[in-house]
């Protein structure tokens, strides 16, 4: 039947069928699978009379009750070819496009969905020009190469290609084939003219042709990757068998294969993973018991293990910062507000490149416990390295692999014990770092400390630069003058001052006297210290600006209660004054009113120590002998020397109001 006289059969009324997931173009042939019923009394109604259905592709497939709006305005009239009802009821028809045509309204009867449709006329092209024939050409030609790299055509298109001379149906007949999005395919059949529509058609087809010839030439280097990947591990199974057979497993082939899957990229930078595959070679070509392929060993075994690119998230939440440094230490809010805008502009910045912060004061102030904190509110590992005494520059840098038993410093042994490249380094001490003929120590900090150098920080034994750039170094000292100038410069000093009596009273009660307690197994029990009681250990048992000693007394006082606790003997519920000496025998210092009385032949100085201020009594004796003689006993400095001495130059000069 000729397309004409096929078309003017056609009626402008016609059932209407609601089509999921494809687009129906003129001369395409289709097999569908019909089962709403709806769409069954569709069909019938059709076959009922000329055969004639129009197709609507659906907006959405899901939906049930597409009609009215839930379809395209613009489809395509159909003739059904053949009809075959199914076991479950549905029905498969096999259906041809005839024409285009626009929905004008729908309408509904006797439970049948309608249609009033107006055909669509194509523009006419019996002899195409130069440019649509040369347009038609190259269609034809990019259709061959996709073809060629596994598109999947069907061979029915390929043999009557050459056969079309009409752009429009060469147009539909690619889209039928490319298996576009169901929006493009509609968007198609909605251009009407042919040379447009077959000149979109060309510009998706070069596109496929490009995303195919790139996942082609992907796919060739995967290949090419994976035969080197298997003919290696083929490789490595046959020598591992002819080993066996010669009975040569000694170890070292498993040994050599750990080795190799920890060297990544993944896990190391470039250098790094050059440097390693070397070593790994020469290992596999030594002798397993010989003295160099243990130390090439031993290299390789900190190569692999240490944390190149391994970082622990970061909780740059400041409100939790600020609730973590609370909870482990009283006061300080000047000190706890320096560290929470640190944190601050870190946060901003996105990196943790600034100033190295320096804890200075006197034992047992917190100084350490702070570092341990801000590790744990950043949700960091913590690092301790203690410089006390520290006199070998290697202990920094590390040894040369030349010397028998060389290893690396400490600074990448901490980075390797805490298992990440950005956790909390705290260097305690930094007062205390002294200098020979090994070298300084100091001056290798120098590079460590410096921000704008420690990115490319070299290790003398791994001879290989290690990122420190992410680690957050703190420092602490006692006091200041040790510290070399050029280091101070590099670290920002934060004064931690000494704790006041009524300081440590607080934090003995919020801290110390529940740790002691949960320690020492009293967790449950009604234990406890008066104020009093407090008072008396702080004042009697204790001198310092801490509260090591105050937490030493008191575990000693709360251990006595528990032995006294374990023998079933009777335990008081609260401490106090009376019963100190009972538990820490008699008072160690002398309190301050004690030495309010004036005694003849001795005098009150005031003395400054790291501890805090002291009050000391100078004791006078006068021997017989010649005059103007005056020795000083004990370790006096200089300014209590001068005191001694204009004193005696006082009394000297008015001996004779003295009578």
């Amino acid at each position: 039947m000729a397309k004409k006289k096929i078309e003017e059969q056609i009626p402008d009324r016609l059932p209407v069928l609601p089509i999921r997931d494809v687009v129906i173009f003129p001369y395409m042939i289709v097999p569908l699978f019909v089962g709403r019923s709806s769409s069954i009394n569709a069909v019938d109604e059709a076959i009922e009379h000329e055969r004639f259905i129009f197709l609507s592709t659906q907006r959405d497939s899901q939906d049930e009750n597409p009609l009215p709006k839930g379809v395209y305005r613009l489809g395509c009239i159909g003739i059904i070819m053949k009809q075959h009802k199914l076991p479950d009821g549905r029905i498969k028809i096999l259906i041809q496009g005839v024409a285009k045509a626009k929905v004008k309204r729908f309408f509904k009867q006797r439970e049948i969905n309608y249609a009033e449709v107006q055909r669509i006329e194509e523009p006419t092209i019996d002899k195409p020009d130069l440019q649509t024939e040369a347009m038609m050409r190259s269609t034809r030609e990019l259709i061959e190469r996709v073809v060629a790299f596994g598109k999947s055509f069907s061979q029915d298109v390929l043999l009557i290609l050459d056969e079309i001379t009409d752009p429009g149906r060469l147009a539909d007949l690619v889209i039928s084939n490319l298996g576009l999005k169901l929006d493009q395919t509609q968007k198609l059949l909605e251009v009407i003219d042919p040379v447009p529509r077959l000149a979109k058609v060309f510009e998706l087809l070069k596109k496929e042709h490009g995303l195919l010839e790139m996942q082609e030439k992907i796919k060739d280097a995967a290949k090419e990757e994976m035969t080197k990947t298997q003919r290696e591990y083929f490789l490595r199974e046959q020598l591992r068998a002819i080993k066996t057979e010669l009975g040569d497993i000694d170890g070292k082939f498993e040994e050599s294969e750990e080795l190799r899957g920890k060297i990544s990229p993944e896990l190391m930078p470039p250098e790094v993973e050059a440097e390693s595959t070397k070593q790994l070679r020469r290992l596999e070509n030594m002798q397993g018991d010989s003295a160099e392929a243990s130390l090439v060993r031993t290299y390789l075994e900190w190569l692999t293990n240490l944390p190149w690119r391994t970082s622990t998230e970061d909780n740059l939440d400041i409100s939790h910062a600020h609730k973590v440094l609370d909870e482990d230490h009283y006061d300080l809010e000047k000190i706890k507000e320096r560290i929470l805008d640190y944190l601050a502009v870190c946060t901003l910045r996105k990196s943790m490149k600034g100033p190295i912060l320096c804890f200075v004061g006197p034992p047992g102030v917190g100084k350490t416990s702070l570092g341990q904190s801000i590790a744990r509110a950043m949700n960091r590992k913590f690092i301790r390295m203690s410089l006390g005494g520290m006199r070998d520059e290697a202990e920094i840098r590390g040894h040369r692999r030349t010397y028998v038993g060389a290893l690396p410093g400490r600074i990448i042994q901490g980075i390797k014990q805490a298992g990440s490249n950005n956790p909390v380094f705290m260097l305690d001490e930094l007062d205390k770092i002294g200098q020979d003929f090994r070298g300084d120590p100091a001056a290798a900090l120098l590079e460590v400390l410096d921000p704008e150098q420690n990115h490319s920080f070299t290790d003398h034994y791994l001879n290989l630069p290690f990122d420190l750039s992410k680690v957050m170094f703190i420092a602490t000292a006692n006091i200041t003058d040790p510290i070399p100038s050029a280091l101070r410069d590099r670290v920002e000093l934060i004064t931690i001052p000494g704790y006041s009596e009524e300081e440590k009273i607080s934090i003995a009660k919020r801290y110390l006297i529940p740790r002691q307690i949960e320690e020492n197994g009293l967790a449950g029990r009604t234990v406890g210290f008066s104020h009093a009681a407090l008072i008396a250990v702080i004042r009697n048992y204790t001198k310092e600006a801490g509260l090591r000693n105050l937490n030493r007394e008191l575990a000693t006082v709360l251990r006595k209660l528990a032995r006294r606790i374990a023998e079933n003997k009777r335990a008081p519920n609260t401490v106090t004054p009376a019963s100190i000496t009972t538990y820490l025998g008699p008072p160690t210092y002398l309190g301050d009113d004690a030495m309010e009385r004036d005694e003849i032949g001795i005098a009150t100085g005031l003395a400054w120590t790291q501890y805090g201020g002291e009050i000391l009594q100078v004791e006078a004796s006068t021997m017989e002998g010649k005059g103007g003689r005056l020795t000083l006993t004990g370790h006096l400095g200089e300014v209590m020397k001068e005191s001694a001495i204009a004193a005696l130059t006082y009394v000297k000069t008015h001996r004779l109001d003295f009578g």
